[in-house]
């Protein structure tokens, strides 16, 4: 099809960096709360064991302030900006987005298609004809000169994008109790269990039991329920889904 634009379903997450001892920094911050000992008392004190055994502790007991001395920095590609309008509801973050004013998309510019379109041929083809057609337009656009800012007007929510997240621990604890809910739109959740992922692979005594509400106890929503408690706690502490 001319000037189809190039559908692409590639979600890319990436662990880009994490605060240096950022668990051993957590840990101390716990500890001076509740003792007179000085900070290199302290720190002659925490061992490796302990010191996860004493986040997971103080997780557990909600002392989550604690965490946000400790920062995750991730890279993600192959998402829409539907799904980067909700992600930056998240005010507790830092952000970086591939910007439409100044890359230019051109007709074949890169889209999401979401799985109830991809699994209907008939609705597969409509919705990649009205890509078509808005690729077609903004190329017109372009070439009429109207500047890249404003072309972008015409660009779809589907629209590929790139961002850099960083988010403390805390905060991520928080994010993944929302968006990894079976209730939050699909591609902004399953974004979300890839970044929880990697964060409990680098910090287990943190996210262990980090995920929808319904893995610490009852499931949260209220009459909104998904009514699949059961299966979903499976999913988030079955190690399995997590190497």
């Amino acid at each position: 099809m001319e000037n189809s634009g190039n559908r692409r379903q590639g979600l890319n997450v990436k662990l880009i960096s994490k605060t240096a001892d950022g668990e051993l920094v957590s840990a101390l911050a716990a500890k001076l709360c509740y003792s007179a000992s000085d900070i290199d008392g302290l720190l002659e004190k925490i061992s490796s064991q302990e010191q996860s055994d004493f986040i997971h502790k103080i997780v557990s007991m909600g002392h989550h302030s604690v965490l946000e001395h400790l920062n995750f920095t991730f890279g993600v590609e192959g998402v829409s900006r539907a799904l980067t309008h909700q992600l930056v509801r998240h005010r507790i973050a830092s952000y970086s987005q591939k910007s439409q004013r100044y890359v230019k998309h051109g007709n074949e510019f890169e889209y999401i298609t979401p799985h109830t379109v991809a699994e209907n041929p008939e609705l597969l083809a409509e919705y990649e004809k009205a890509m078509a057609e808005i690729g077609k337009a903004y190329d017109a656009l372009l070439k009429a000169g109207v500047p890249a800012e404003d072309a972008r007007y015409v660009l779809p929510n589907a629209c590929e994008t790139k961002i850099i997240i960083t988010m403390n621990a805390r905060e991520l604890l928080h994010y993944f109790s929302i968006r990894c809910c079976e209730r939050a739109q699909w591609e902004i959740r399953e974004m979300s269990f890839e970044m929880l992922k990697l964060c409990r692979k680098e910090a287990p005594s943190i996210f262990g039991d980090a995920g929808p509400g319904c893995v610490r106890g009852a499931c949260p929503e209220g009459q909104f329920t998904c009514g699949k408690a059961k299966e979903i706690r499976k999913k988030f502490t079955d190690i399995k889904n997590f190497l």
